[in-house]
């Protein structure tokens, strides 16, 4: 197995990234920590992968809250003896603040995701790093859609958010691979699966004035393989970027957009 006695935290992990991600995860061998604010979606969650052999621990985090992160995070350590992979997979509600041109964009709704997915990164990421540079081994995952690195219109402050955790991605590696501690983002494309982009592409039809199954077909059609990369994709690769058979991967971006972004 990839993962196997490697300690796992992932926030927000009532959402299908984070879910999913736990599942490939815990069917690797590592031993999860689940966090997020809904805790009886993670419990839920929990018994699942436990039925399924894995081994799952709960609690309720806010990953905006440095103190909750930092002694939840303390206390992982105290249990269990390391943290091998922090993985971010927070997510914010998107109405109001995407499918708006910018000419219409309020300061509020334009800062708020950048503020949110910063400061989390940082909180968690930063707490991920203390440990791990004292340990000298871990990863810091996140994951990131490709308007990070390509230009769309009426993505409001979602676009230049995504884009900074890419950028604070390869500053977490500059300053930690030197003592074994690793930073990689995980690129993809909008995921079909999820409520969040379900809602997205309504908003984005809306204000393209065309169908959700019109503007869906246009972002497939996008991509060279025509379809959207899937969850499992994501957690595919997820676990093993995690694993130490991607030792020499830091400072990067795994690129599952299937050709939207061509390196």
């Amino acid at each position: 197995m990839l993962l196997e006695n490697k300690n796992a935290v992932i926030y927000g992990a009532a959402g299908a990234v984070g879910s999913t991600v736990a599942r490939a995860f815990a069917r690797e061998g590592a031993r999860v920590f689940l966090t997020g604010r809904n805790l009886g979606t993670i419990n839920t969650l929990a018994k699942e992968l436990s039925v399924a052999g894995g081994t799952a621990e709960t609690a309720e985090v806010d990953a905006l809250d440095e103190d909750a992160v930092e002694s939840h995070l303390d206390a992982i350590v105290e249990k269990a003896g390391t943290v091998d992979i922090s993985f971010n997979a927070i997510g914010i509600p998107q109405q109001g603040m995407q499918g708006i041109p910018f000419t219409e964009l309020s300061v509020e709704s334009f800062t708020l995701p950048i503020t949110t997915y910063t400061q989390s990164h940082f909180v968690t990421g930063r707490a991920a790093g203390r440990h791990m540079i004292t340990q000298q081994s871990g990863v810091v995952l996140m994951h990131t859609p490709e308007p990070a690195r390509v230009a769309a219109p009426m993505l409001g402050g979602m676009s230049p958010a995504w884009a900074a955790m890419e950028s604070l991605n390869r500053a977490f590696s500059a300053e930690w691979a030197p003592h074994g501690v690793r930073a990689v983002c995980l690129r993809t494309t909008g995921m079909e699966e999820t409520a969040t982009i379900d809602v997205v592409f309504g908003l984005h039809a809306k204000g393209y004035g065309i169908t959700q199954e019109e503007f869906r077909a246009a972002m497939a059609a996008n991509t060279h393989r025509k379809r959207a990369t899937t969850l499992v994709e994501l957690a595919e690769v997820t676990a093993f970027v995690a694993s130490d058979r991607a030792t020499a991967m830091t400072g990067t971006v795994a690129n599952l957009t299937g050709g939207i972004i061509v390196d």
